[in-house]
This record gives C-alpha cells, structure tokens and sequence, in this order.
C-alpha cells in the first residue's frame, strides 16, 4: 500500500508532459467530482454539507480571538491511520484521506493534500472547501500570510503537531506580525460535542510469546543500555508512537481500525517504568505479564492515560536528560520539557530497534506471507471464475478477499482498507471501493487489488494488478515496465547503511526512460502484528538507511489518470548479499522477497525484459512454488494448486531468444540456418 509520505521524486509527477509519447486523456467533464462553477453547484452523492460545522467553528475563532485554525489529519501519537473519534478534518471537510491539511478562516475553508487525493478530494468535499494541490508546510504558510492581515492569531492544537512541524509554521511566519497560538482545548472537538465517537472500552490484551521476538523485559533491559551508551547519557524516554507501547510490552489492542494498538504512553526511566494507559481496560493477563516483577526496576507503574503530562512535566524537574523522538513527540509534551533537559533524536530508541527484526520475528514474518498468499491465490482464482459472468463489483471483491483472509490461521482482520479499483479507480493510488462508488469487475478493464492481512504472527501488504481480456499495447508496456522497476530493486546489491532514497530511483528507472512516473513512495517498512507502514524504513528522504532485518514494501506504479492504474507491490527482508568479492568491514545487502504471488502473465510483455531480470522471476517462481505448493496440497486447494503450476512456469530459453533478438532476427537467423526455406 503506497505512503503517505511523498518520496524525494514526487515533484515530477507535477510537471507538464511526465508521460511524453503518449496520448493524454481529455479533459472531458466529469461526473463523479464535484462542479462548483455551475449555479447550483454539481455535487456526487457522497458528498456532505459543511456549511454548519463551519460556521460553529468560526463562532469558536472569534471566541479565541484567531482568524484561522489549522486542522491536521493525525491525533496526538502522530499516527498515519487514526480512530474515527480523532477525524477531526474528516468531520469538518467531508474529505477522508490519510494524508492532508485543513485550514480555515473567517471566510475561506481549505484543504491541502497530495496527488493520490486530488481527485477523492473533489468526490468528497462540497463547495465550501477549495482545494490545493500541494502538501507542503512552508507554501501553507505562505498561503497563511497572504490571507491574514499582520498582528492577527493563527490557532492550532499543539497535542496534533509533531516539534518538526511546528517549528515549520513558526519559521515561515517569523517577524511577519502574525502569531501562532497553541490553544489546548482543540475546537473542531468543542464544535463536534456529543455526537463525536466515545473513547474505546475494549480489552487490551497480551500477545502470546510464540509471536513475540522477544520478552518485554528483554526490550527495556537493550534500550537501557542504549541510554547508557548515548553520549549524553539520557535518564529516561519518552514514548509516544503507538506502535512503541504495543511493541515494548508486547501488548495489542484495537482502538485504531486495522491497527492492533491501543491510546498510550511511556516514560521509560534508568530505574522506573511508567505505562500511561486507560487501566481498567488491561486484561488481566496483561496486567499480570506487567506487574510480574514487582517492586525493582522492571516493574511497570500503570498510570492514567491523560496524566502523562503532568508527570513529564514533574520529573523534568529534577536533574534529569530526557530523550525523544521529535517525528511522534507532539509540541504540547514538548514544550514541558526544559530545553537544556532534552535529548533529541528523529526517532526514539524503541522505534530504531523495533525496525529491526530479530532471527525470530524473521520467521513469523515469512510464515505469514505464505498463509497470505493462499488467500491471495484463492482470490485471484475467484475473480478468473467469476468477472467474466459479470458477478463481481469492486466492493464484493474487496469484501470476498478479506473474508479469506479472516478464514486463515492466527488472522486478526485485515492491515487497511482493502483497495479493490478497476478501470479509472485504479488510477487513485488510495481508492477504496463501498456501495455507492463500486464499478462492475470487466474483462475488458484492468482491475488493482491492494490488501492485507494482520495476523498474530505478522501483517502483510501485497499489491497485484490484473486483466482478464486483451489489455493494450499501452497497458503492456507500462506494466512491464513497472514489473521491471520491482525487480530492479529487488536484486539490487548495496552497502550496508545505505539510504533507501539513494536506491529508490532503481524502481522508476525503467518508466522514466519514457517519460513516466508515479506519485506515492516506492516503500515503506512493515511490522510485526502492527502498523502496515512502520516507519522509519523506507525509501524516502526522511527514513533512516537501510541494515539487515529491516523489512519494507517495493511498490512502484503508474496510474494513467481517467482509465487505468497499475501497482505491483511485494514485501522484502533487507538480507546480506553473497558478493563475488569479500564484503570487508562492511557487508553488502539485497533484498529477499517474501510476499509469495506470482504476476499476471498476460501484461508481462517479455521483449522488454534483459536476460537477469526474466532469471530472477523464474527464481522467484521457483520460490513461490516451493514454498506456498505445499501449503495448498495441505489445505487440500487443488483448484488453486494447479492455478499457481500455470502462473508460475518458467519463462522459456526460446521466449527469452525471442525477445532478445526480436522477430526480424529470428527470421534472419532461420534463412540463415534453413538456406532452402523460402521467405
């Protein structure tokens, strides 16, 4: 599943003619976005009326003295994916995406979000709302200055902007005569009232030790040697990421839909441990695994969720050094930390270390993309059944693939909503299909399925692009061409520590050498029974290089706006590269992928394809063969076992001749050997 973070390329994707040679589509109206140049405006039937949320928000500005409020799509733990009690813009906008800024003033209301939204946003949003096609902070807050008259208050709520983000915001508007005020009780909140969601009730549970890497006193032991280590030698952490909590303790739970986590905090001392969390939700399972070596340094004090504050600010007091990580540490917590007692870093200890599977949480990780593959191959069989009698929309598409999901062992649900487009939906790289958008599956269409699983024992992301008639010339190529980006990268050899944005232009080589490109980050990292993205790894400018054990996404596309899209997304394990010569004191890595699906054959066209790259799929059909065949003869899937023989056959020599010398050369080769033959 794409990013949301854009990579270092993205800015491409803005300029005119990115897919020189081609046709370009008409810009023919549209009548699935909204029109508001027509008297009355055109609105899709998705679209909610904004007008009263806004004009109570307004009310509540001049209560607060700001002429405008900025409204981001994140909650207090700077989470990607957010419960709906936390979609704040959602609510005020109409919009949903995962990725966008809000403002509004006294009399305009904005959104700003990135390619993969633009045209969602236009689905969505009514016409009270402008849209701007940019995500970038510093033009936001040149926007900010040319809207607002100098000595007037711009508002926001510093529990929802990161440091880095403030800082952003303060810089653009420094000596303008404009101020940024943090006002801590946030107003969309104060406007939503009673009907916004309730806070979760449901059970935080423990996760079993045949699915944990390691114990969670094993986690806080290594990260108190790393405070010990740090040349500042901080006295505490402070966690505020999710994923942090629900990895450290070894604990999941489900407030965020497709997450397994649950509203916390830690503060993790030198000599006490401090769990911010809502107590009376704590299996007792849960409660026992934290309090089992009480008293002494590895016993967990439980505190009350919205006391972390105050406790932060109290042990800030002292002569203490307290490390954060600036990425997830909200400005409202760090602005009660003394500057002369912090201890910075991107990213906190627990997120570094996280990133980095250990031997164990290696093997549960692969053992689940192999139960996903079943269901995927389950999928993909269906759909060949099915689609040419016409019975298949998006939606019951996306709703069968993650029902075979749930059939599976140790399975918790699904990593996201699952993004099931055919035709021009495709080609919104977040689209999600539901009863009023779903298309008709189409032989004649290509159709995207983006899904994953969350399993005990790890979450899965796979991305597969299929057609089911005679795709185009066009369609081929791109598809080809994307394919090649995959494997490109995939077998590429690179040092230890190495940026993934350095080897992130490998991935769209092969469509830039004719003009094309996509708009979403090629990668991101995968976790353990968490967060489909997991961050820091990836390939974008903000991730942190690459070591082994690390595990990311590989997900290059095209998306050919109003007809079609194409992503081919797998899964990898950053391991050590066997090179011809010896590594020395830095080791050489590569990728070893493990989402096991093979691709569709019929958009493969091999003429484009070198001799190393058509053997590397025939290795990886060999893998996938040798490893999810027998997991279909053991769920006894016959059907589907002889569905994955045919897709993975290897390619053959005389297919590879073919397409290294062309339909010329092979007729100039036979006259050549057969002198006799006529032509």
């Amino acid at each position: 599943m794409p990013s949301s973070h854009w990579t270092t390329w993205a800015w491409i994707l803005l300029l005119p003619g990115c897919a020189m040679g081609w046709p370009k589509q008409s810009s023919s109206a549209r009548s699935d976005i909204r029109d508001c140049t027509t008297s009355p405006p055109f609105l899709p039937p998705m679209v909610t009326d904004t007008s009263a949320q806004l004009n109570a928000l307004r009310q509540r500005m001049q209560f607060y003295n700001i002429s405008a409020y900025i409204i981001p799509v994140t909650d207090a733990h700077m989470s990607e994916y957010i419960a709906e009690r936390d979609a704040r813009l959602a609510w005020i906008s109409g919009f949903t995406g995962s990725a966008g800024t809000g403002v509004v003033t006294t009399k305009k209301a904005v959104l700003w979000t990135d390619s993969r939204y633009w045209t969602q946003a236009e689905r969505q949003m009514d016409c009270n709302w402008e849209l701007q096609k940019t995500i970038w902070t510093d033009i936001i807050g040149e926007w900010l200055l040319q809207e607002i008259p100098a000595g007037e208050n711009i508002g926001l709520d510093p529990f929802l902007f990161s440091i880095d983000l403030w800082n952003s915001y303060a810089r653009v508007l420094q000596g303008s005569s404009r101020t940024l005020v943090p006002i801590e009780d946030n107003l969309v909140d104060l406007v939503w009232g009673t009907q916004r969601p309730p806070l979760p009730t449901s059970k935080i549970y423990l996760l079993p030790e045949t699915f944990t890497g390691s114990t969670w006193q094993e986690k806080v032991s290594g990260i108190r040697r790393q405070m010990e280590q740090h040349y500042r030698s901080p006295t505490a952490v402070l966690l505020s990421a999710l994923e942090e909590t629900a990895w450290l303790f070894n604990l999941r739970g489900d407030d965020i839909s497709y997450n397994p986590v649950f509203y916390s905090y830690a503060l993790l001392t030198t000599s006490d441990i401090s769990l911010f969390v809502d107590s009376s939700r704590l299996s007792t399972e849960a409660l026992q695994s934290l309090r089992a070596q009480c008293p002494g340094p590895l016993c967990v004090q439980v505190e009350e969720y919205d006391q972390v504050r105050a406790r932060v600010q109290a042990y800030a007091q002292a002569d203490v050094r307290v490390w954060i990580g600036t990425e997830y540490t909200t400005y409202g917590l760090y602005g009660v930390i003394p500057q002369d007692k912090l201890v910075e870093s991107s990213y906190s200890p627990v997120m570094m270390t996280k990133a980095v599977k250990n031997a164990k949480e290696q093997a549960l990780l692969r053992v689940a993309h192999v139960r996903d593959a079943v269901a995927v191959i389950q999928y993909l069989l269906w759909l060949e059944k099915n689609v040419p009698k016409g019975s298949v929309d998006e939606f019951s598409g996306a709703r069968y693939v993650d029902k075979l999901r749930r059939e599976k062992e140790h399975c918790r649900g699904t990593s996201f909503e699952t993004i099931s487009a055919s035709g021009l939906n495709a080609a919104l790289a977040h689209y999600s299909p539901s009863n009023i958008s779903s298309r008709k599956l189409s032989v004649d269409e290509m159709y995207l399925s983006d899904s994953g699983g969350q399993y005990l024992d790890g979450t899965t992301d796979i991305t597969r692009t299929v057609h089911w008639g005679e795709p185009t010339p066009f369609q081929k190529e791109a598809y080809t061409r994307v394919l090649m980006g995959n494997i490109d990268l995939a077998r590429l050899v690179f040092p230890s520590e190495t940026s993934g944005r350095v080897v992130e232009a490998f991935a769209r080589r092969a469509l830039w050498e004719v003009g094309l490109n996509y708009g979403h980050g090629t990668g991101h990292g995968i976790g353990n029974f968490l967060s489909v993205h997991e961050w820091p790894v990836g390939f974008q400018s903000n991730n942190v290089p690459l070591v082994k054990g690390m595990f990311t996404s590989i997900e290059p596309g095209y998306y050919q706006e109003g007809e079609f899209g194409i992503r081919i997304e797998d899964v990898a394990l950053v391991v050590e590269a066997e090179t011809k010569h010896g590594a020395g004191e830095k080791a050489y890595l590569t990728f070893e992928v493990v989402s096991l699906v093979p691709y569709d054959r019929k958009l493969i066209d091999i003429s484009f394809l070198s001799e190393h790259q058509i053997q590397y799929l025939n290795t990886y059909y060999e893998t996938i063969r040798q490893r999810v065949g027998p997991e279909l003869q053991r769920q006894q899937l016959e059907e589907e076992y002889e569905w994955l023989r045919r897709n993975t056959q290897p390619f053959s020599r005389g297919t590879l001749v073919a397409a290294s010398l062309g339909t010329l050369a092979i007729t100039s080769l036979v006259s050549a050997l057969l002198p006799d033959r006529q032509a």
